[in-house]
């Protein structure tokens, strides 16, 4: 398996509660498919610097997980035709944890 981080940029008029219960959703879905979600981090609502699908702002929640890497597909099928989704990204996790941790605490 192998770790990614995601982000995703959720329509702030289709969620509700700041993403929570749709992040718990994600986390199900990841689960389900064999996955283990190492960290999820809710960064609340930010604007854009351009609009996006006619929205000036969204939702941005960020994780981290391990995954086997023909799994990563069936997220980003399920996931990019979901209206709740502005946008996505997953990408590989290639830093160390040490440094990833040392980021989170600074910005704390």
């Amino acid at each position: 398996m192998k770790k990614y981080e995601a982000v995703f940029i959720l329509d702030i008029r289709k969620v509700d509660d700041d993403g929570k219960a749709y992040s718990k959703e994600l986390v199900e879905f990841i689960e389900s498919i064999g996955g283990k979600v190492n960290e999820v981090i809710a960064m609340g609502r930010k604007q854009f610097s351009y609009e996006i699908k006619k929205r000036k702002g969204g939702i941005y929640l960020n994780l981290f997980f391990e995954l086997d890497p023909l799994k990563v597909i069936e997220i980003k099928e399920k996931y990019m035709l979901d209206e709740r989704v502005l946008r996505n990204m997953i990408i590989v996790d290639e830093r160390p944890a040490e440094i990833r941790s040392l980021k989170v605490v600074e910005e704390q």
